[in-house]
């Protein structure tokens, strides 16, 4: 899991009118919770934050306010829904010796079957949301779809992953691969194709 250091100022007030005025001064307001600690309000420099917030990676993230640094994941950021300008970031502590919550992104690898028989794979996930232990958050789940058949879908049930577990319903659906027109015309003419039966299509 990649690291990122960050520098924060200690922040005594809250409210709208002082956050306004961060933001002229091209600071971000944010909060760490979690832990045994008290909540601790924060500002970071909004430059700082964008490779956290505009990116599909997740990080660790190493805050240091006033010479003291605190590991966490961002919890939550919030959004000017018209300018798409930073208003808020959330932070969660975490520890060595107890499991984090979080999104992974996925990573699909191989040539399908599916595909090769003309077929169209489709991703219905980009995150899972995964429980581990700090040490074993990996930058991204890799899940190999070589296998995966025309009309067939990956589910999480079929995944595992060593020291993860997987906070998703069993029945959701990763990736499946449907039938396109070229395929279902190969089928038609008595190809091997037509004995793949195309359960999970309407998944």
């Amino acid at each position: 899991m990649q690291e990122l250091n960050l520098k924060a100022n200690k922040r005594e007030i809250a409210g709208k009118k002082y956050s306004k005025q961060l933001h002229k001064k091209g600071m971000i307001p944010a909060n760490i919770y979690g832990g045994k600690e008290d909540n601790l309000m924060i500002e970071i420099t909004a430059k700082d934050l964008h490779p956290l917030l505009y990116t599909d990676k997740v990080y660790f993230v190493n805050i240091d306010v006033d010479g003291e640094v605190t590991k966490c994941i961002k919890k939550e950021e919030q959004f000017h829904p018209v300018t798409d300008e930073i208003l808020h970031v959330d932070f969660l502590r975490i520890y060595d010796d107890k499991k984090v919550k979080l999104y992974v992104p996925i990573h699909l690898t191989g040539f399908s079957k599916g595909v090769k028989a003309g077929g169209h794979l489709f991703q219905m996930k980009r995150y899972l949301r995964i429980e581990a232990f700090p040490k074993d958050v990996p930058d991204f789940l890799e899940i190999d779809v070589t296998d995966l058949n025309l009309g067939k879908s990956l589910k999480i049930e079929e995944l595992k992953f060593e020291n993860i577990t997987i906070l998703e319903p069993s029945s959701d659906v990763v990736a499946l691969v449907k039938l396109t027109r070229a395929a279902m015309s190969e089928a038609d003419s008595g190809t091997p194709e037509e004995k793949e039966a195309p359960e999970g299509e309407e998944e």
